[in-house]
């Protein structure tokens, strides 16, 4: 029985080294990601979706809003600091900071649900098992996003409808073929 260990998307076993394949050309990694810079655009909804090779979950602002930190790890609520793992579910948990409010200039929330709510149902997704909501507080909304497992993910900014723009969260199936 020959041995076979994958280190930094090579084969190696006893016939040599060669490159594995990517699932689905997926080469996005599981690191910290970050972009963009603080945007008084309230977020108005999040929703989620389901491709081929990545679950998605869409944060929509009301103006453009570009600034976000997501990383694997445990998510505490915005203001209250209380950690949002026991409510969550999933076997890892990605941390979505959104340099974004969640309230309007009146201060007057923009989203229907409290912290600690969930805020999308995740039933029958594959990778995808929950987004709760961490609160807003002082220009930052918080979202624990539970996933099955510590899986490669993307983050990107896209814009519209209209003058709404939308922060974009994958997370694919699974790493590689």
């Amino acid at each position: 029985m020959a041995l076979t260990v994958v280190l930094g998307g090579l084969v190696a076993g006893t016939g040599g080294a060669t490159a594995s394949t990517p699932y689905c050309g997926i080469t996005w990694g599981s690191t910290a990601k970050a972009g963009g810079t603080l945007s008084a655009a309230p977020l108005m909804q999040v929703r989620t979706g389901r491709h081929d090779c990545w679950d998605r979950v869409v944060f929509e602002f009301a103006g453009p809003a570009k600034g976000f930190s997501v990383a694997y790890g445990q998510t505490w609520t915005e203001g209250q600091g209380l950690a949002l793992s026991p409510y969550t579910a999933g076997g890892a948990l990605l941390r979505v900071s959104l340099k974004a409010p969640a309230y309007d200039a009146n201060h007057v929330a923009t989203v229907p649900y409290r912290t600690g709510e969930h805020a999308a149902n995740a039933l029958g997704y594959r990778t995808l098992r929950d987004v709760v909501f961490g609160g807003s507080f002082e220009g930052y909304t918080t979202f624990a996003v539970g996933v099955r497992a510590q899986l490669p993910y993307r983050v990107f900014v896209l814009s519209g409808p209209g003058t709404h723009s939308r922060i974009v969260l994958d997370v694919a199936h699974q790493w590689q073929q």
